[in-house]
């Protein structure tokens, strides 16, 4: 079995922030995050949502609603869970120990999580590397870079995995901003050696509400919710999730938003010399010889970026909350000179 890692820095900390720059000015803007900072309008929860269990009914309600939204064939082939990141080692743990090689550079809780399942595990930089995993991860959109794989190399390298015994992992943790999805869900009864993860926080920028999904065979995703065990979404969880995917409205509208949003922050950028190099339309993914310098200055004025200890070269740059943040960030860029 590897050594089991410590948690690392993930971003949307702002207690580390007043570590590293006690003395910025605050309110501090957040942009080490790819959550929306426009979240899902959450309206009045009923009081039976906090004083009682939450109902099978319910639970069965928002794994139908769920699928509808992401394309999955049916709410029996979903395990709901309080967020994703609970799954990583139980889908990890599908797969007796054995080689786990994750595409990389990416989240940093997949390589954990699999050594946590007792795999030995490692990030690649192939999917010819994947194909020889006994479990194989990838995110898609990638985090922090937006690398986006294309379905047919991913139903090629679900193939490839299945001849020798392999299981798939891909985490669509970003897949909601894009529109039409290319997502792997509407695909899961024909590849049994698969599963899909998919975040709600994230487009709907309600992270504290802890709600995240495993897409999988049916017979997979049964299992899954017996080793999560009764009750494992929170009634107000289970109220906000069933109106948030329901409303298609507010998610077309919301993918414009964050799409012009993404232009006005990369004219920002490039004004300042600064172009990205990927990313969605929550954050932007910078390579830039100058990323401490452009790390330091936006600190000292109380904005707080995502820094990368394996690439000291990049920056990941959420999108600010108004204009007045993305003033803020001009202004810090503007100290630079």
């Amino acid at each position: 079995m590897g050594t089991i890692d410590e948690v690392r820095d993930h971003g949307g900390s702002l207690g580390r922030a007043w570590l590293n720059f006690p003395d910025a000015p605050e309110p501090w803007v957040d942009l080490s995050t790819g959550i929306n900072p426009h979240p899902y309008p959450v309206g009045p929860i009923p009081a039976s949502a906090w004083t009682r269990l939450p109902e099978d009914a319910d639970a069965d309600a928002l794994r139908d609603r769920a699928a509808e939204v992401y394309g999955a064939p049916g709410g029996a082939n979903l395990a709901d869970a309080p967020g994703t990141q609970i799954l990583l080692p139980l889908v990890a743990g599908l797969v007796p120990p054995g080689r786990a090689r994750v595409l990389g550079p990416t989240y940093a809780e997949h390589v954990r999580a699999a050594r946590i399942a007792g795999h030995a595990a490692a990030e690649v930089a192939s999917l010819d590397e994947l194909a020889e995993a006994d479990l194989a991860v990838l995110v898609n959109p990638n985090n922090p870079d937006g690398r986006l794989v294309a379905p047919d190399d991913l139903r090629d390298l679900a193939r490839r995995l299945a001849r020798r015994g392999g299981f798939l992992v891909i985490d669509e943790a970003f897949m909601d901003v894009l529109a039409p999805a290319p997502s792997l869900a509407g695909a899961i009864e024909e590849h049994p050696n698969l599963v899909v993860l998919r975040s709600f926080g994230k487009f709907f920028g309600l992270a504290g509400a802890r709600l995240g999904f495993a897409v999988a065979a049916k017979e997979t995703a049964a299992l899954l919710r017996a080793r999560l065990g009764p009750w494992a979404v929170p009634g107000p969880t289970l109220h906000v999730g069933l109106q948030a995917l329901a409303d298609g409205r507010w998610q077309a509208e919301m993918r414009a938003r964050l799409a012009a949003e993404a232009a006005r922050l990369d004219a920002v950028l490039a004004a300042r010399g600064l172009a990205p190099s990927g990313g969605t339309s929550l954050y932007r993914f910078l390579r830039t010889p100058r990323a401490a310098d452009i790390f330091e200055a936006c600190g000292r004025r109380g904005i707080w970026l995502r820094r990368f200890e394996s690439m000291p070269d990049a920056l990941r740059i959420g999108l600010p909350p108004d204009a007045q943040g993305l003033a803020r960030l001009d202004e810090a860029l503007g100290s630079l000179g």
